[in-house]
Parts: structure tokens; sequence; C-alpha cells
């Protein structure tokens, strides 16, 4: 008797919708960016131009990781105007934030260009020879997958079985 999903359940499934830890990456760079920009004079690297470039990339970038959380169609679009962004702070907002900001911007852009929202997860070599061992062991096979009255040849099948569609991933 399961009743409606609780409230962690459904933003786990929202979350794995989209390029979640992207779009935090990028909003947090953004804000870091800004934070610095309050920074006292002494603390100032770079005041590079100070004027509304040195607060419009950030902010642009907090936008940025945003609509990546929020309208993930457009990813790629917001990903490479949010590496764009943050590699401009580098000249504008005091060295990207102490190169904090930056990096954590590139790094979720980076996240976000290369994110595929309908392929499934890949399974590890490390889970797919425990699935083949697991399969190999109910079947009375040693771990090789041969036993008194099998041959090697049913090792793949064993382990097709084991693990279903891990051959077109191998």
């Amino acid at each position: 008797m399961s009743g409606p999903p609780s409230r962690r359940a459904r933003f786990q499934e929202w979350r794995e919708q989209r390029p979640f830890t992207a779009g935090v990456l990028l909003t947090l760079g953004g804000a870091e960016i800004l934070v610095t920009m309050k920074a006292p004079l002494p603390v100032i690297l770079h005041v590079g131009m100070q004027g509304l470039a040195g607060y419009l990339l950030p902010a642009l970038m907090i936008v940025c990781g945003l609509l990546l959380l929020f309208n993930p169609a457009q990813r790629l679009f917001y990903s490479v105007l949010g590496i764009l962004l943050s590699l401009g702070t580098w000249m504008t907002s005091n060295l990207g934030g102490f190169f904090i900001g930056l990096l954590l911007g590139a790094t979720g852009s980076c996240m976000a260009f290369g994110w595929l929202p309908d392929q499934e997860p890949r399974i590890s070599r490390r889970h797919r020879r425990k699935a083949a061992r697991e399969a190999a062991l109910r079947e009375g096979r040693d771990e090789r997958g041969t036993g008194p009255d099998r041959d090697a040849g049913d090792a793949g099948e064993a382990f097709e079985a084991a693990v279903p569609g891990a051959a077109e991933a191998v």
C-alpha cells in the first residue's frame, strides 16, 4: 500500500531530470564572484572594468545556473553562455572571484554541456563482474563460468542473463 510520494522522493525525481549539480555549481560560482566584488579595496587584486560588466557577468552566471535548473531543455545554450561568462570574469571581477568562482562556473558549465538526459547510467565494470559471478554461483559453476556440466561458452549467456543490455555497453 503506497501512498503519495514523499517530498524527498519528488525532489529526487525532479533533480534527476535536469543537470542539477551543474546548475548549482554555476549559480554558486556567480554568487561567489558577486560576494568578492564587495570585498574591501585592499583585498581586491584586480580592479578591472569595475563598472557594469563587473556586476553583470556574475549576475548572468547566476541566471544561467538557475535556467539550467528550471529549463533544462536549453542546457547547451546556457552551458556555452555560462563558460563564456565564467571566463569573462577573469578580466572584470577580481580574477574571477579569486579563481574560486571562475572554477565553479567553468566546472558547472562543462558538466551541463556533457549531461545527457535520456541515457541510462553506465554500469561499472566492478558491478558487471559481480553480477556475472553471482549468476555463475547461482547456476552451480565456478567464477570462470565453467563447471562439471557446462563449458566456457555458457559464461556469456549467464552474464547476459544477469546483466541485461551489458553486451551493448561493453
